[in-house]
């Protein structure tokens, strides 16, 4: 049968003179498909066969192609916007025709120029368009990683109840957990990761912090920050509720409390109803 959005070989079995019509050799009844003259290879007869890419022209056809897409259906590439219109966007995705993206599977406003990762899927209307919820799409394999690997990967979905949905190595499903999203992020945005589980299923999560003896430091430095800012004095410690410290810190919360009980522990903070810095603190800048 012929396969829309897929690469496969079929075979020759009429020429004419605007190109050559191609068949599936085990299922020559099943259809055929034109590819255009400007695509025959040289001395192609029929009988011959050739590995094709099939998808729809402008008048919704299905044609086939030698050109290389940058994305079979239900993978996932990195691909160029190349033109926003009123209905949605178009990609460069390597052949003639342009690839749709419908504005209601965009996890962005995305602009001309962009280079977005999507994937391709078939709509209801059974033509090729591309989405940016990648979740369904993306690959697992827990043999692949292993906890604290660093890993690189790129959001494509922020949501606040679950977190930042994020393609490892453009390509595995990995998700880092709103208690762990110690920073803004936004689709698009590649960032640098430790995996804290890799679950049975393959899927990752993922934090943006190093492992806590390694960020104390920077932990530590940043509620100096924050005491600079509030004139020495937060308005928060570490019996706050969880969300509070998050909310002002980045920090979860027991990260916060292993960070002002180093603080304290060097004699810059003191801990009460409140955290202060230590008078005698010399670290503080002038």
């Amino acid at each position: 049968m012929l396969k829309l959005g897929e690469k496969q070989v079929l075979q020759g079995v009429k020429l004419v003179d605007f190109g050559v019509y191609l068949a599936d050799p085990e299922d020559p009844e099943a259809g055929r498909v034109l590819l255009p003259k400007k695509q025959v290879p040289e001395g192609f007869s029929v009988g011959d066969e050739l590995e094709v890419f099939l998808y729809k022209d402008s008048s919704d056809r299905l044609i086939a192609t030698v050109n290389e897409p940058a994305m079979t259906l239900g993978k996932v590439a990195l691909v160029k916007v190349a033109a926003v219109g009123k209905i949605g966007a178009f990609l460069d995705w390597g052949l003639e025709k342009d690839l749709f993206l419908p504005f209601h599977e965009q996890t962005r406003k995305v602009q001309e120029g962009d280079v977005i990762l999507a994937a391709l899927y078939i709509d209801k209307s059974g033509r090729l368009a591309a989405t940016m919820k990648l979740y369904p799409y993306l690959e697992t394999n827990a043999e692949l990683f292993y906890r604290d690997q660093e890993v690189t990967g790129r959001v494509y979905q922020v949501d606040e109840r679950f977190g930042a949905y994020v393609a490892v190595d453009g390509r595995y499903s990995g998700m880092i957990g709103p208690r762990e999203n110690i920073r803004d992020l936004y689709p698009g945005e590649v960032v640098t990761c430790r995996i804290t589980r890799v679950k049975r299923d393959g899927k990752l999560d993922l934090t943006l912090r190093e492992k806590a003896y390694k960020q104390l430091g920077p932990d530590a430095r940043k509620i100096l920050e924050l005491l600079d800012l509030y004139d020495g004095e937060l308005p928060f410690n570490e019996k706050s509720d969880p969300e509070t410290i998050m909310r002002e810190t980045g920090m979860s919360k027991n990260a916060f409390k292993r960070a002002i009980g180093h603080l304290y522990k060097e004699r810059k903070i003191t801990i009460g109803e409140k955290i202060r810095r230590c008078p005698s603190d010399d670290s503080k800048e002038s």
